[in-house]
């Protein structure tokens, strides 16, 4: 199946540059371009596209605005949101994962690191590796949100003990495999027991799983002095 992306960037030519990149797959094609966050709301309800690679710094609405109204939108539940950015760490891409992004993307990331993060983001998974999960953790996720949080210790009530573990693990930012070595079973059974966690909190992916792993007491950040 063909992955459809969303291009929303107000340089013309790295959008461009984007285009051939993402065009040049045969399993994905570039379905429209937006200039602001605004623009990529609304070509995002029209061609509701698999991906949308989303800048953040944008003139007007700018990509956080936008990334927060197309994951709240229930009609774009199939649109995952890849945020570039040019900073790999900054307050803004905490943000934009609590408002329901799946990963991001350094713009200076390489062709096929991006082409292989479209492909993640599309199939379900979040873009966040173990030390940037850890670094977001411990700078932003676990500070007090500007918006509501998106879970508290009560709801995890729902969750069977394992399925906390794998939750728990998941915040660490261990992969599906790395978690199966741990627990001495297959990827498969990983697999399940995260996408029953992310089904039972609503979580839309697996970012905001590690979020609200955090929010809601699961998993604590290390102290200041060991990070």
């Amino acid at each position: 199946m063909t992955i459809r992306v969303l291009l929303a960037d107000d340089q013309a030519l790295l959008r461009a540059t984007f285009r051939i990149l993402i065009d040049s797959c045969a399993d994905m094609e570039v379905v429209a371009e937006a200039t602001d966050g605004a623009e990529a709301v609304d070509l995002a309800r029209i061609h509701r596209p698999d991906v949308v690679l989303m800048d953040i710094r944008m003139p007007g609405t700018d990509g956080l605005a936008a990334t927060t109204v197309v994951c709240a939108d229930p009609e774009l539940s199939g649109t995952r949101v890849l945020i570039l950015t040019t900073f790999e760490i900054d307050e803004y891409v905490a943000q934009a994962l609590r408002a329901g992004a799946s990963g991001f993307l350094g713009k200076d990331v390489t062709a096929d690191a991006l082409l292989d993060g479209i492909r993640t983001v599309a199939s379900g998974e979040s873009l966040l590796s173990p030390h940037a999960t850890r670094v977001l953790i411990a700078r932003f996720l676990t500070a007090p949100a500007q918006g509501a949080r998106l879970a508290a210790s009560d709801d995890l009530s729902a969750l069977t003990a394992r399925e906390r573990e794998v939750m728990a693990w998941v915040a660490e930012g261990h992969s599906n495999e790395e978690i199966a070595e741990k627990l001495y079973v297959s990827p498969l059974t990983v697999r399940t027991h995260v996408h029953r966690a992310m089904t039972k909190l609503g979580a839309r992916d697996r970012a905001q799983l590690v979020v609200i792993a955090y929010q809601s007491g699961l998993v604590q950040a290390p102290p200041r002095s060991e990070r």
